[in-house]
This record gives structure tokens, C-alpha cells and sequence, in this order.
């Protein structure tokens, strides 16, 4: 936590060596200044940037997409981010405290990874991946702060601050930290996600560089859930048992933690410059490297050898390691005529393991997955009067590691208002590093599957429309073969033997999404369903039938435009399913067929408002969960949260 101290006396040193003097403009963007409401009469802005900085001037990046405009406005999509994860969960069940885990209630099919992805997946719903982190270009210092209450003794709070030294060079620095009790014994959180980027052009911008470092740790004390003679007392909605504290789980000595540290750099230097309309070509040598290093470690003071099986010591402490080092050279052409294309060799060295060995009569579990190959990988895009097309593909040039994936995309313009699109995604890779091999000093947690397992196949279609005056529709139809997944055994004296599975037949699996608001005056309603099927000889994936998300709510400025506000009501939904469990030690959810839950609505009242450059939202969430019953989980033996009031806010800086 000492990092959080560091960001905001560095922040508060870099702000006070710059000049904050504002200067009003009457363009059609604001004037930052002016959103503030400032009179004062310059402001010393970054070398190369216009005397006046107006919202749109601040941009910010992936490594996918060029420029995203900064956007500080309110609206219902706003409110469906601003939650822990800062995305909209839709098809995602929260767990009762915040920063716990999701049950995912969707699967998308589409994988472009070409190696094992790390195991403890249910801990990663917070952590940040490459192609996730931002870049920014900003005129002024920007800061950002996000802040929302937890459940008992905690808060989440996201500092940010971007900071333009010139035109070419900017560095930002964030750290998002959340600690929350929660309301049941022994489900204490923590995580800490800290980011630094750097992106750097040189005047003539032939030279570009992009960089950033990323370190997360994401603790999570375990209980197991409630014991199953507590599951009646929790559905009766009896007054002594509200107070969930009151309830003991199935044990109170565990945690488990994810930690990562991720180093990445992409640069280029443009051989051959495009400089006017005459010279249309533009070769470019791109340089790629980064290093991730995590590890997963989950904790027992002593074995509860009712709920695990039997153990082979007296405490528990089971530790694996990834260290996943990988470099791409290659050349970029772009050509006004034929697009962009990009064509590299990449060099990949894995090593994911243990520090020991596991030796049982007849068998020996090693403790090393370690391997290193080549690959190439490629991509196209073009665009033309509304048609786009892109591809990108990726090969492993080793017999053991063999992965390959093609994806390929397709967009037409056919109205301002109108965009349908298409693409394929075809891959082929090994499970999860977890499924292939895992050790614990839990008995029936050992196993070694690398030279059992197949390669996973998936093939996927998918269509949508865009349009905000008619619908937003996503479809995508997916075949998956040699589909592997953590599965519920057997039930031994209510010990659960869970382990890796791979089904020997293919699955069919389609999805469709539909989006529409309609609306009315000041008011609307939005509308998001999701309907799923799934075809195989046997359930080793269950979703529910349907997923819905509806909200009505009033929007309107008020006060001489001074405020905006937006409240109303928003409905959850899924339909019963035999809904995944989840594996406290593996912190991997599994398939089980034993319990049906799901069916019950959620309903959230909330009121967000903006007033200047802060927005606040103010959420009574599932204030229902008295009067429509209390048999709302999360997962087998673990409940949903009950009613409960919160606040956050967003608070933007522009100096």
C-alpha cells in the first residue's frame, strides 16, 4: 500500500511546477478551463500543443485502437461501468463481497492466444492484461479519481494522472486499491492494480515508442461457502439470520492470492516515410518484447481434509509460478491502395511449475512445463468508403506447443446509422496450464495431463448490426472440439473431487445478443438479452437459457443546465441452470449437475448526477432481496449480496 503514497507525492510535486492559469476560448468544445469554471487568464500548456486545450485534445490509446476521445459525459452506459472491474458486467454474477470473483453466466468461444493461458482464472477478472493497458496524449495534466463504497470497513478508490512533457512524450501513473470486509466470516479482500505507461514520438515521428509497467496483486481470504445444512436457514429469511455474520462456512483459515508483473515495449522506426500524396508507401521495422512473471499461492493454516479430501501435512501451502517471456521483429507496410500489412517472427520461452516433485505408487507428478520455439504471426486491414476488413493470425513453430489461430473481419457502412459486420475465428492450442499440470499438498489436488490432453479446437461465426436507431445485434455460432474443463467427479462424505476433464466429442454453441433503447421524452428504457443454446450428447457446459438486463430510469439538466440528472430502475435476469461451482484452492469455477439455481430477478434503484467535471452515482442495489425471496446465489453454497447502498463517484482534473 506504500505505492499509493509515492503516486500522490509524485503527482502533487508535478503539479506544483506547473503554471495553472487558464485562459477562456469560445469554440464549440469547451474549454477545459471553463468546465471548472476558472477566470483566470493563461495556461501553460505542453510544448507543441495549440495555446487553447479543449476536451477533444485529450486522447487516449490501445494497442488495437488508434485514438479514443476522453469522455466525461453521463449516461446509462456509464452506470453499467462503474463498478469494480470499470466495464460493463453484463452476463457476469458477482459474488457477495466486492472484488471476490464472478460466476460467468456466458462463453465466448473466440481465442486468439496460440499458448496456455495461467490457471486461478477466477482471479483474474481484475487483472489487467497488455492488451488492455492505455496510452494517452493530453494537452494539460489530467487526473482522474474513482471512488465506491465496499461492504464493512473498506473502500475502492482509482488515482490516476497523465502528464504531456511535450508534443511526443507522455508518461501516466495509476494505482486502483480496493479493501472490503464483506458480510460473511472470513471473505476479507484486497487487491492493488498499479500501471505506468510511457508513449514517445520523435519530431519527425519516424521513431515511436509505447511502454508500460504493470504490477497487480489480488488477495482473497476463502470460506467455501455455506455449509449445507445452513442452506435452509439462509433461504428462510429468518430475522436472526440477516446478520450473515452469524453463519459459519465450511472453514475460516484461508486466502489465496494472485500476484503479477508484467514489462512491455513496442517501437518502430519508419524506413520509408510517407510524406505527401505523391508518396504512398510506408515500411516500418516493429520491435516487440515483453515479460510477464505471476504466480498463484493459496494458503490453509491447517488441512480441512471434510471439504478437500486428505493432505499431505499439517498446513497448506501450495505456490505455482509462470515466467513468460516473449520478442517479435518484424516489417510493416502500408500502401493507400493495397492497406496495411504486417508480417514477424517471434520467439517465445515459457516456464510455468513447482519447486518439487509429487511421487505417488505407480505414478510421478513433475513439477516443470518449460519450452521454448519460434512463431510468426501476421495481420492486414483495409478501409474504403465504409468497408473495412481486417485479419491476424498467429502460428507456433514447435511440435509441442502447437497453437495457431486465424481471425479474420469484416464491416460495411451501408448508412450513417447502419454498420454490419462479419468475421471467422479459427484456433488451436493447449488447455490451460492448470488443467495440464497441478500440485498441492491436498492429496486429490495432483495431476499431470501435458501428454494426455489434445489440443483444443474452437471454430466460430459472428455477425453483427450496429445502429442506435434501430438495434446493436451480436451472433456467433461456435464449434468447440476436445473442450476442457474442471469437472465435479464425484461427491465422497461432502468432499467434492474436482478435476481437469477434456470431452472427446464436439459442441455447438450459439449466442445472440440484442440491444435497444427506446425512448420518450426525458425518459427511456433500455434493453439487453441474450439468448443461448447449446447442442451435445452430454452437459459439460451450462448456461442459462436466457440473460436479461432492462432499465427504466428518467434523465434531465437541471438547475440552468447546471446539473445533469439520470434515475431510475435497472432489472436482472437469468433463467435456472445447473449453475458452475467454484473451487476455492484452484480458484477455477467447475461443472456440476446436481443443483439447479438462477430465476430470480435483481433490482437496482440509483440516481447518478453530473455537476461540472464530477459525476456521482448513488445505487441501492438489490433492494428487492426482502420481499421476492432469499434463494439468490452466486453459486452452489455461496449466496448473493443482500440489499445494500452505495456511493462513488468520478471526479475529473484538468489543469
Amino acid at each position: 500500500m506504500q505505492i499509493k503514497y509515492i503516486i500522490a507525492i509524485a503527482c502533487l510535486f508535478l503539479l506544483s511546477e506547473i503554471d495553472c492559469q487558464v485562459k477562456l476560448n469560445n469554440t464549440n468544445a469547451p474549454p477545459v478551463n471553463d468546465l471548472f469554471g476558472k477566470d483566470s487568464a493563461t495556461v501553460k500548456r505542453s510544448k507543441g500543443f495549440k495555446n487553447l486545450a479543449t476536451i477533444d485534445m485529450y486522447l487516449q490509446f490501445t494497442s488495437t485502437i488508434d485514438s479514443i476521445e476522453v469522455d466525461t459525459t453521463i449516461s446509462i452506459k456509464k452506470d453499467y461501468r462503474f463498478n469494480y472491474l470499470q466495464r460493463d458486467n453484463f452476463g457476469l454474477m458477482p459474488f457477495a463481497n466486492i472484488g471476490q470473483t464472478y460466476n460467468t453466466l456466458s462463453f465466448n468461444a473466440a481465442d486468439d492466444n496460440t499458448v496456455p493461458l495461467f490457471g486461478a482464472r477466477a482471479r483474474h477478472f481484475n487483472y489487467s492484461e497488455s492488451n488492455e493497458i492505455k496510452y494517452y496524449e493530453v494537452p494539460t495534466p489530467w487526473t482522474r479519481l474513482t471512488y465506491k463504497t465496499a461492504f464493512e470497513q473498506g473502500q475502492m478508490l482509482d488515482a490516476f494522472f497523465s502528464l504531456n512533457l511535450s508534443k511526443q512524450f507522455n508518461f501516466s501513473i495509476a494505482y486502483k486499491g480496493l479493501r472490503s470486509l464483506g458480510n460473511y466470516q472470513n471473505a476479507l479482500t484486497s487487491s492493488g492494480n498499479f500501471r505506468f505507461t510511457s508513449k514517445y514520438k520523435t519530431k519527425s515521428e519516424r521513431y515511436n515508442v509505447r511502454m508500460h509497467i504493470v504490477m497487480q496483486d489480488i488477495l482473497n481470504q476463502e470460506n467455501g461457502g455455506l455449509k449445507n445444512e445452513d442452506i435452509l436457514n439462509f433461504e428462510s429469511g429468518e430475522e436472526e439470520f440477516i446478520d450473515r455474520s452469524v453463519f459459519d462456512p465450511n472453514f475460516v483459515n484461508a486466502e489465496n492470492i494472485l500476484r503479477g508483473k508484467m514489462f512491455y515495449i513496442n517501437h518502430s522506426y519508419d524506413i520509408v516515410k510517407k510524406i505527401d500524396s505523391i508518396n504512398q508507401n510506408k515500411v516500418s521495422i516493429v520491435n516487440t518484447i515483453s515479460l510477464e512473471d505471476k504466480y498463484y499461492q493459496f494458503n490453509q493454516t491447517s488441512p480441512v481434509t471434510t471439504y478437500f479430501g486428505d493432505a499431505f501435512t499439517v498446513g497448506i501451502d501450495d505456490k505455482v509460478k509462470l515466467e513468460n517471456f516473449k520478442t517479435s521483429l518484424g516489417l510493416n507496410y502500408f500502401n493507400d491502395t493495397l492497406g496495411e500489412i504486417m508480417f514477424a517472427v517471434n520467439y517465445t520461452d515459457i516456464n510455468y511449475g513447482y519447486d518439487s516433485v509429487v511421487l505417488f505408487p505407480g505414478e510421478t507428478i513433475p513439477n516443470r512445463i518449460k519450452y521454448n520455439f519460434f512463431g510468426v504471426e501476421g495481420s492486414y486491414s483495409k478501409s474504403y468508403r465504409g468497408f473495412n476488413i481486417e485479419g491476424q493470425g498467429g502460428l507456433n513453430l514447435s511440435d509441442e506447443f502447437v497453437g495457431s489461430y486465424v481471425k479474420g473481419i469484416i464491416n460495411v457502412k451501408l448508412l450513417d446509422d447502419f454498420i454490419v459486420g462479419g468475421g471467422v475465428n479459427i484456433n488451436t492450442r493447449l488447455a490451460n496450464y492448470n488443467h495440464l499440470l497441478y500440485q498441492s499438498d491436498y492429496v486429490n489436488y495432483n495431476w499431470y495431463n501435458f501428454n494426455d490432453f489434445k489440443n483444443i479446437n474452437t471454430q466460430q461465426l459472428n455477425f453483427n448490426v450496429k445502429s442506435e436507431k434501430f438495434f446493436n445485434a451480436n451472433l456467433d455460432i461456435s464449434n468447440i472440439e476436445n473442450y476442457t474443463y474442471f469437472n465435479l467427479e464425484d461427491t465422497i462424505d461432502e468432499v467434492k473431487i474436482v478435476a481437469p476433464k477434456q470431452y472427446d466429442k464436439s459442441l455447438q454453441y450459439l449466442r445472440l445478443k440484442v440491444q435497444k433503447e427506446f425512448r420518450l421524452g426525458n425518459f427511456a428504457l433500455d434493453n439487453t438479452i441474450m439468448y443461448q443454446n447449446i447442442v451435445s450428447d452430454d452437459n459439460v457446459l451450462n448456461v442459462p437459457t436466457v440473460i436479461t438486463r432492462n432499465t427504466l430510469y428518467y434523465s434531465n439538466q437541471l438547475f440552468k443546465k447546471a446539473m445533469t440528472l439520470q434515475t431510475g430502475v435497472t432489472l436482472n435476469y437469468f433463467s435456472k441452470y445447473k449453475m458452475n461451482g467454484y473451487d476455492p484452492l484452484l480458484a477455477e469455477f467447475y461443472n456440476q449437475n446436481e443443483t439447479e439455481l438462477g430465476g430470480f430477478p435483481r433490482l437496482d434503484f440509483f440516481i447518478n448526477a453530473k455537476i461540472r467535471q464530477t459525476r456521482i452515482f448513488f445505487k441501492a442495489e438489490h433492494f428487492n432481496s426482502s420481499f421476492t425471496g432469499y434463494e439468490y446465489f452466486s453459486a452452489p453454497n455461496h449466496p448473493y449480496r443482500d440489499f445494500t447502498i452505495r456511493f462513488g463517484l468520478v471526479w475529473d482534473f484538468f489543469l
